[in-house]
């Protein structure tokens, strides 16, 4: 699994849950029970994850959404 986008907004990342599920690409939400733990102040943020594997066409379907500003850098 491979971090795509990391953010504390709840609606954005389940919009990017709903799409990834669409388009039957694996994904998690990482660091959802620490940022409970912290008492959701924002300190710690969520990590999309999504199949390794699929990558690229995850980054395309966040893009064709139109929130490209949400990606993170890809890492070489």
């Amino acid at each position: 699994m491979l971090e795509i986008v990391r953010s504390n907004d709840a609606v954005l990342l389940s919009l990017l849950e709903s799409l990834m599920k669409e388009a039957g690409i694996a994904c998690m939400i990482a660091d959802q029970g620490m940022s409970i733990l912290e008492g959701s102040l924002g300190a710690i943020p969520r990590r999309f994850m999504v199949d390794a594997e699929r990558v690229d066409e995850a980054r395309a379907i966040v893009r064709d959404a139109g929130l490209e500003a949400e990606l993170r850098e890809e890492k070489e």
